[in-house]
């Protein structure tokens, strides 16, 4: 073994511990606290952008969203319209399950996702399926969403495929006037 094999395979693995992603505990300080119940009430818009896996934004959409809340259950239901004319429709149903945590599932995604939240942020996890190539292909979503100010969310999620990113999506969710 020569001098420089541990030197290099120590520098590797302080650059990956480098890499460590953000937690949820790293915004449990900061505020404004997101709180679904009241973000996600009532009629919301949202605008973004698709990315691919190198970062090129290939498509945007235009959202709207109608958020409801009954019997401590939420609901979703979201229109997309992106600028190739193409509309997408998905609804979510949020149930809590403790505190700062809660289930979410939807028509598009595979079993059921997890999401959590801290002060104003809120993470969450499950499987998509989309359409790839005339089949369906299911992609793990890590979606992180940043409340800004009382009105306005900043929206992040990653896709992957067996460990790789193969795209994401940037938005922005704002609350309209009821």
């Amino acid at each position: 073994m020569s001098f420089y094999q541990p030197i290099s395979l120590l520098f590797t693995l302080l650059m990956l511990a480098g890499c460590a992603g953000h937690t949820l505990n790293d915004y449990a300080e900061r505020s404004p606290t997101f709180i679904p119940e009241a973000f996600f009430q009532g009629p919301l818009v949202a605008h973004g952008v698709v990315k691919n896996r190198s970062g090129e934004a290939i498509r945007h959409f235009d959202a709207t969203i109608d958020a409801s809340w009954q019997g401590g259950i939420g609901t979703l239901a979201e229109r997309f319209t992106f600028d190739d004319g193409e509309v997408q429709y998905r609804n979510w149903t949020l149930t809590p399950t403790n505190q700062g945590r809660f289930d979410a599932t939807a028509g598009d995604v595979k079993g059921i996702g997890k999401g959590q939240f801290q002060g104003n942020a809120l993470n969450l996890k499950y499987t998509l399926m989309i359409d790839y190539n005339d089949s369906k292909l299911a992609v793990n979503v890590d979606d992180w969403m940043w409340l800004v100010d009382k009105n306005v969310v900043m929206n992040e999620s990653t896709l992957r495929k067996w460990g790789f990113k193969v795209g994401s999506v940037q938005l922005v969710i704002r609350k309209l006037e009821e």
